[in-house]
């Protein structure tokens, strides 16, 4: 999601052989800024695979409505890997999950070994996964300024009136056009927010549905959407397990491969 924030905030680039350059530009941009003011211990990048994920499993229409990815940007993403490969850090990916389920798995595995972890991320998705340990920089882009939000469990609940963990709730009833999730019918975010706040999560609320004040209308709209409201949160729900092989260890911080990486620059035309 950083890189392509980072190609739609930017102007289109090229170096002198004519390739695109500035998502890679931006990417590195967004990242030497925030390790500098985190100073991470542990660094890795997560990225998407270009194959169906399980999501797609379940529901064909899954990002159905979304553009393909422009050539001018797939271009640069081997290249961006390269220069990740000469920094040594670490790049995970897996087929059949999302960039976002491979973050979900390491963000669980840094809980449950007491580590603090950051997710940098221009994705609302990763809001499920903040916790008291685990904070989301939500990262936005216009006209090459880069501005985030921090968000802890707290701060999701002051922003948005609900937890953390029920962020996945509210998408299950207002549905995601971005992701073609469809949710519940005629419910749109300020209804399904309230109905999150006022009963936490749409189990409680589809296993007393004759019994919770609602309207009638709403009600019989929630009924209506019971089945697409749970394949919504399904398709929500980042998964936190994902089999992907790699250690905390593994994504230690170590010393850039300086030759390599300056031969890259260079060829990019990264000049300072």
């Amino acid at each position: 999601s950083i890189v392509n924030r980072a190609f739609y905030g930017i102007r289109l680039l090229t170096n002198d052989e004519g390739l695109y350059t500035n998502a890679i530009y931006g990417f590195l941009n967004i990242l030497f800024k925030y390790c500098d003011e985190e100073k991470p211990d542990y660094l890795c990048v997560a990225f998407d695979v270009d194959a169906p994920t399980f999501r797609h499993l379940q529901y064909k229409e899954y990002k159905a409505g979304r553009k393909k990815m422009p050539e001018e940007l797939a271009v640069q993403l081997p290249v961006l890997k390269e220069v990740l490969i000469a920094m040594n850090i670490n790049t995970i990916s897996l087929k059949g999950y999302e960039a976002d389920d491979i973050i979900g798995t390491v963000s669980a595995r840094c809980e449950n070994d007491n580590i603090k972890c950051v997710i940098l991320t221009g994705d609302k998705d990763a809001l499920q996964l903040a916790t008291e340990k685990t904070k989301i920089k939500l990262v936005t882009t216009k006209g090459g300024a880069t501005v985030t939000a921090d968000y802890f469990a707290e701060n999701v609940k002051e922003r948005f009136g609900v937890d953390a963990k029920n962020f996945i709730d509210l998408k299950a009833l207002m549905g995601d056009a971005s992701d073609n999730i469809p949710g519940v019918s005629g419910i749109g975010e300020k209804t399904a927010a309230n109905l999150i706040k006022s009963f936490d999560n749409i189990e409680f609320i589809y296993e007393n549905i004759d019994d919770i004040e609602v309207t009638n209308t709403i009600r019989e709209k929630l009924i209506n959407g019971k089945e697409t409201a749970f394949l919504s949160k399904q398709l929500a729900t980042i998964d936190k397990n994902v089999p992907a092989e790699f250690s905390i260890d593994s994504c230690a911080q170590g010393d850039y491969d300086k030759n390599k990486l300056l031969a890259i620059f260079k060829r990019l035309n990264f000049n300072s």
